[in-house]
């Protein structure tokens, strides 16, 4: 079995929150040049996005409450 394969069996044996809480302090480890390239309908969604935000159509939540509201339902 491989590295990835005994941490990955390993992690699915925390708790949902547990997981939540890993995928967080893993990502903060991805280095920005090492994320994976998006495809064309994705891209067009963010910059849909992004320009509704500048244009004060779209409230924002920050990343701590969406992080804390997701746990809660784990919980």
């Amino acid at each position: 079995m491989s590295n990835y394969d005994s941490v990955l069996s390993a992690a699915t044996e925390l708790s949902p929150p547990d997981r939540v809480r890993l995928i967080d302090a893993l990502w903060d480890t991805v280095p920005a040049e090492a994320e994976s390239q998006f495809s064309d309908e994705w891209l067009a969604e963010i910059e849909r996005r992004v320009d509704a935000f500048q244009r004060g159509h779209e409230a924002t939540v920050p990343w701590s409450q969406v992080r804390d509201e997701a746990l809660a339902r784990l919980g």
